[in-house]
């Protein structure tokens, strides 16, 4: 048969993420200082736009509460209504107020808490510490003393390099090959200026890594000897604990060798701390999580967090009654369409934020109530299908986002977890709640009962959580916890 092109005709359907669904999608994943920034740039950029007014720069009020009176109540979103959008008024707020959303996402969301929780303290507002700084940063402190050394000016911009690979622990963490290489200098130039530059305050930095650090300081003190360079070059011996292997490679007796281990401790493992560095950004909540005096939950907006644009109507009719060419008006039309836009994916970014984080409330009642030992395991299909949302779309709204409530503030992804079966059928128990038990066994150890992970297995299983040991190991090395035979050492060495 022969083979031959020919043209067809075919008619099939195809979803395609348009420019303002892709913003949209890309709204809701943003934390809200990435929200806050990315707001700024269309403020720049879009003569349309103009920053809401501090009349607005004001907290609601509860926008969900939560009682027993009728806890299967809706809460979806209605869609927006397009018409509000093209109003003529002078401009349009970008958010609604916190009960204004609250009665469109469907009143009152009211749902019973097993019992009496926490309660803030004081006032009950939420007060992010500001991070304070100190006068002079790690890098202005080794530049000052850069300063006064008699350097040529070639040793100086090598030194200059140097002080800008050291992080703000005080490490030096470029490899010295490297440096030569890319200065293309001899790699003894670059060592025997990291010598001299490891004579500055604080005593430590420039260091390669912990064990040379800790022998600067040392060193400086007059107090680094044979069998205390044998011990720093020994420190993943000395975290396993084992004191007799120590002895004998420091080749001194049990009181010495304690003796000098305590010296260890007394040293900075991160001098350059001691400086102050770049400000940290608080960590700011974008749900409010609050105890009503019905003994229910408030679910509320952060609404200081929440970027408020206007859409400068009457600006854009004048322009539009002016006429003009082609090209402005299609301009300052692709200005109002995209103005609009965005003003309706912020209002509809804050209700999926709302109901997203009213669904966990509801779903971890018993966390909130009672503690980390009541949280129930929890899956991002359990919640979609709650709120009828995709999956895809409650994992972007728990990324970065953070919710402040009366046992602390906790990221959204916090109250997701693995499920662990219970013995006899009973209800499973959450990952982070088992974790939490296998730490409160092991914090209650006394030096004659130190617990294995099979023992901690049977135990657990007492309480009716039907884990295996290999996943016991694994939850106790993610809490940092050493094995039942470093722990049986520290205590036989403490003693």
């Amino acid at each position: 048969m022969a083979l031959s092109p020919k043209l067809q005709v075919k008619q099939g359907q195809s979803l395609v993420m348009t420019p303002q669904l892709q913003q949209a999608i890309k709204l809701l994943q943003l934390s809200n200082i990435e929200l806050s920034a990315f707001v700024e740039e269309q403020l720049e950029s879009n003569p349309l736009l103009e920053r809401g007014t501090g009349d607005e720069n004001r907290r609601g009020e509860d926008v969900a509460n939560v009682e027993a009176a009728d806890p299967s109540v809706s809460v979806d979103a209605p869609a927006s209504n397009a018409s509000d959008m093209d109003a003529p008024d002078h401009a349009m707020n970008s958010e609604a107020t916190a009960s204004d959303i609250a009665a469109d996402v469907g009143g009152s969301v009211d749902w019973s808490k097993a019992g009496t929780g926490g309660s803030f303290n004081g006032s009950g507002e939420y007060d992010a510490v500001a991070n304070t700084a100190a006068e002079k940063s790690l890098s202005e402190h080794l530049h000052e003393q850069l300063a006064m050394l008699h350097l040529s000016d070639r040793d100086r911009l090598i030194a200059r390099h140097l002080i800008d690979h050291v992080d703000e622990n005080g490490y030096l963490r470029a490899d010295i090959t490297d440096i030569a290489n890319n200065l293309g200098v001899a790699e003894n130039s670059v060592l025997s200026l990291v010598t001299q530059l490891q004579t500055f305050e604080p005593t430590g930095v420039f260091a390669r890594n912990l064990s040379e650090c800790l022998s600067l300081q040392l060193r400086d003190a007059g107090a680094l000897d044979m069998s205390m360079q044998a011990l720093l070059d020994n420190l993943e011996v000395l975290a396993k604990h084992d004191l007799t292997k120590l002895m004998k490679l420091c080749a001194v007796d049990k009181e010495e060798l304690m003796a000098r281990v305590k010296r260890l401790k007394s040293l900075a493992p991160k001098p350059g701390l001691a400086y102050g560095g770049e400000m940290a950004a608080a960590v700011e909540p974008d749900v409010f999580i609050r105890e009503t005096p019905q003994g229910g939950w408030a679910v509320e907006l952060n609404s200081d967090t929440l970027p408020r644009v206007l859409v400068d109507n009457r600006y854009y009719n004048e322009i539009a009654a002016l006429g003009g060419d082609e090209k402005t008006k299609e301009f300052m039309s692709e200005c109002h369409a995209n103005a609009n836009w965005l003003v309706k994916s912020l209002d509809q970014r804050a209700r999926t934020i709302l109901k997203v984080a009213s669904e966990i409330v509801k779903q971890q009642d018993g966390f909130f109530a009672y503690g980390i030992d009541h949280m129930r395991p929890l899956n991002l299909k359990t919640v979609a299908d709650a709120i009828e949302m995709h999956e895809s779309t409650v994992s972007r709204v728990t990324s970065n986002k953070f919710m402040s409530t009366p046992r602390g503030m906790f990221e959204l992804k916090y109250f997701f977890g693995a499920s662990i079966p219970s013995l006899g059928g009973g209800e499973a128990h959450s990952a982070e709640a088992v974790r939490h038990k296998i730490k409160i066994l092991i914090d209650e150890e006394i030096a004659g009962d130190v617990k294995s992970d099979d023992k901690l297995v049977a135990l657990l299983r007492d309480q009716g959580i039907d884990i295996a040991r290999r996943t016991v190991a694994k939850y106790r090395e993610a809490l940092g916890i050493p094995s039942s035979v470093e722990r049986r050492r520290i205590f036989k060495h403490s003693a």
